[in-house]
């Protein structure tokens, strides 16, 4: 299975967004992740853009609404040329299942689609205390993943340190994308359940997301280069 570093692209606008991008040499055009902060603001223009410069795109929506809704949504998306987007797991199989339906383009292709389990953002203490959710981190992410498994897609998001339970109960070519990666020493900003590139490919990560370690770099294009290094073990 393709394993891949995806970086995500936080900015705020299209300007600075294709500025970042332009800093990349011809031969090497980056997985990116297009996230609410930047289509909202520039729109799907901002997709096509970066898709003409022949870049993959992981659009991040976080689609979670009634099924039709998010059924219809996903055919405007699919249009994009995109290559993966994602729901949140918790809108049950039923909304799951309605945006795989809407994903699939005329000629039979669709991008990839994953479930968000729970956002690394959240820790154990606050999944209980605040959501209301009784069982264990880890159970919990399985359940949404099996979820997701049933529903016929393709992996889900989840941290690094749940991408070997994922596969462990889904299968091995059912997809953790994991986002909460920190290169060795760096601090944790907003992220509570985090691993190095290197740890989340002994781990089992397929796809890992990279913001802030690469965007906030001096030097993005060495920080991508080292990232790759370390999580494909290159």
């Amino acid at each position: 299975m393709a394993k891949d570093v995806i970086i995500a692209c936080d900015f705020n606008g299209r300007d600075e967004t294709l500025r970042f991008l332009d800093r990349f040499p011809a031969d090497c055009r980056p997985y990116v992740k297009i996230g609410m902060e930047l289509y909202y603001s520039a729109g799907p223009d901002i997709v096509r853009a970066i898709k003409e410069r022949g870049h993959r795109i992981f659009l991040d929506l976080k689609l979670h609404d009634i099924p039709n809704t998010v059924r219809k949504t996903m055919k405007v998306l699919s249009s994009l040329d995109i290559d993966m987007c994602n729901v949140h797991a918790a809108g049950t199989v039923d909304m799951m299942r309605a945006a795989l339906e809407g994903l699939v383009r005329p000629d039979g292709t669709r991008p990839l689609l994953i479930a968000v389990t729970q956002l690394t953002s959240t820790d154990e203490e606050r999944l209980h205390r605040e959501l209301l959710v009784s069982a264990p981190m880890a159970e919990t992410i399985a359940h949404y993943a099996e979820n997701a498994r049933t529903a016929g897609l393709d992996g889900v998001v989840c941290s690094p340190l749940e991408a070997a339970m994922v596969h462990e109960r889904c299968g091995a070519d059912f997809l953790a994308v994991t986002p909460g990666i920190r290169f060795a020493g760096a601090g944790a900003d907003d992220q509570r359940r985090i691993t190095t590139p290197a740890q989340a490919r002994e781990i089992g990560s397929d796809y890992i997301v990279v913001g802030r370690p690469i965007t906030a770099a001096g030097d993005p294009v060495a920080a991508y280069r080292q990232c790759i290094k370390d999580f494909l073990n290159a």
